[in-house]
């Protein structure tokens, strides 16, 4: 009769090889790395493109029948396993590394920065006490300095945390701004362009939904915030203002915001999870200009850094902000262990197991320095103005009037314009779709303003990749066009357009954006040459004007 003990388990021979960390893992490692390299090399040509064709379906009877079943009775063996998994994955991925994939804020990570993150998975430090930290701890807090200097230069005693992301930095910044306020006061103020995980963040946090004040061509209204924090008068506020919205690139007029929160004494964070990293330039961060004077700031190295997952940070502009973080646990920072001399890292984070990801940035700011993480982010920009003018200059295409966000473009083709509004976008969001079952493009889509304030949906290229060129993305536009055909084709064979509309379209889309020539000249004083090496070339920029306006997102 079992009393409960669990049984001990019978004597088992020698086990080796099994650990990626002391003296021989890294050997074991090199040789498992060699096979996972081998099936990464061989996926991407069997995949073909930027991502597997046939959809959901197809993707994941493929994947089945390479892995299934993920758990079996008998294992079939490290090296086995790694070529099956690996492959059906990387013959199944989206991969950012093309330069036809460009619908989110997904960069092909740079090769140092795997290679870094494969180290610190090996050592698989854990980044809650020092005793499994050591000099992971170190290196996590040179980091963050550097990056805490980096958004609030002029303060004194700035510091930063690192996070999974924009989501977890955003809440947490809202945390620490609840914690300074009395129990249920809080007002949370930001724009119609916030990204969601504000609006998340205060429901998690049990505060009531934020205020969204009205957005002009994708940027909070100084005017409106102003009357909306006037209404909110007594309460304690936190504003929510963005650098680099998610849809747009747009970035909110800061100095502005700043001037009109410190006028109603609230706190100001800025979400630049994707705008922060303007700042590595020098000939960009005036972009940003404004955000010095944030108390928080969201900063991700996923997005325009070139990290792998995860790679987030909040910095705040005095450390004592975050003393609402601090925890004692007495297995991970004992008082008496504390005074002795042992770090204190449980209060870096909400979170307790995290993994060493300031290390990969510490090794990429390592390689490159802030003068090439800075080339490499102008040369983002630059191919997104040089994208831009491909599609001005493409008939059957029109960009979304205004200026470029950061890297992101909006586009959509003309024959969507001979329809109705609804129909018109649901021929753009068929483009889509079609590239995306094909396998030949991975494009977001985006609903923004068009001429005359018509919000319209539109196809979008975020364009994070470091080395790709606009010339490397000219392909991706005869697809859209010829994607856009078909279905204008089958638009015409239901009834909904005539052939008359779509003939139309294409003189009405040159009449909304201005001609090509125009906008051609428009967008090329933007202070980034094409030769990513060095300054632009005489004669193509005014050199006097501030770089914010030679290069207005």
């Amino acid at each position: 009769m079992s009393d409960g003990t669990p049984p001990i388990p019978g004597p088992a021979g020698p086990r080796e090889g099994l650990v990626a960390g002391g003296a021989h893992g890294p050997g074991r490692l090199r040789a498992l790395t060699a096979i996972a390299l081998d099936a990464l090399e061989s996926a991407a040509p069997a995949r073909g493109g930027p991502l597997p064709s046939g959809g959901p379906e197809a993707v994941a009877l493929s994947t089945l029948a390479r892995c299934a079943p993920v758990l079996p009775e008998v294992g079939v063996g490290p090296e086995a396993a790694l070529g099956d998994v690996v492959r059906a994955v990387a013959e199944g991925a989206a991969d950012p590394a093309d330069p036809a994939c460009v619908a989110h804020l997904h960069c092909p990570p740079l090769a140092v920065a795997v290679a870094a993150d494969l180290a610190g998975a090996a050592l698989n430090p854990s980044m809650d006490s020092w005793d499994q930290a050591p000099a992971a701890g170190v290196i996590e807090e040179l980091t963050t300095a550097a990056l805490a200097r980096l958004i609030h230069p002029t303060a004194p005693a700035p510091d930063a945390l690192i996070t999974s992301g924009g989501t977890e930095s955003n809440l947490v910044a809202l945390l620490l701004a609840r914690e300074r306020a009395a129990p249920g006061t809080l007002r949370v103020v930001t724009g119609a362009n916030a990204h969601h995980s504000v609006h998340r963040a205060a429901w998690m946090l049990g505060l009531p939904a934020p205020v969204v004040v009205a957005c002009h061509d994708g940027r909070i209204d100084p005017a409106a915030l102003d009357d909306a924090l006037a209404d909110l008068a007594g309460a304690p506020l936190l504003v929510v203002a963005t650098a680099g919205t998610t849809d747009e690139g747009r970035i909110d007029p800061l100095p502005e915001i700043a001037r009109v929160a410190e006028r109603h004494a609230a706190r100001l964070h800025v979400d630049a999870a994707y705008g922060g990293p303007l700042l590595f330039s020098e000939r960009l961060a005036p972009l940003l200009a404004g955000l010095e004077h944030a108390a928080s700031v969201t900063f991700d190295l996923h997005k325009l850094g070139w990290q792998p997952v995860a790679a987030g940070v909040l910095a705040v502009a005095d450390t004592g902000m975050l003393a609402p973080l601090s925890l004692r646990a007495d297995y991970l920072n004992a008082d008496d262990d504390t005074e002795a001399g042992l770090p204190d890292l449980l209060g870096r984070s909400i979170r307790t197991t995290r993994r060493p990801d300031a290390l990969k940035m510490a090794v990429t700011f390592r390689a490159l320095g802030r003068r090439g993480l800075g080339e490499l982010v102008e040369h983002c920009v630059r191919t997104a103005h040089e994208f831009g003018r491909a599609v001005d200059a493409r008939p059957g295409l029109r960009r979304r009037p205004g200026d470029i966000g950061i890297s992101t473009v909006l586009f959509r083709p003309t024959v969507a314009d001979a329809l109705p509004d609804e129909a018109g976008d649901a021929v753009v969001a068929a483009v889509r779709r079609t590239l995306l079952a094909e396998g030949s493009a991975v494009l977001g889509r985006a609903r923004a303003e068009d001429g005359g304030g018509r919000r319209r949906l539109w196809l979008k290229a975020t364009l994070l990749h470091p080395d790709a060129a606009a010339a490397d993305l000219l392909p991706l536009l005869d697809l859209v066009t010829a994607a856009a055909d078909r279905a204008a084709t089958e638009a015409r064979a239901d009834g909904v357009v005539t052939g008359a509309d779509v003939d139309r379209a294409e003189p009405e889309a040159e009449a909304d954006r201005g001609g090509p020539e125009v906008e051609a000249d428009r967008v090329v004083t933007t202070g980034v040459d094409a030769d990513r090496s060095g300054p632009a070339a005489p004669g193509a920029e005014d050199t006097d004007a501030p770089a914010a306006e030679r290069l207005s997102p």
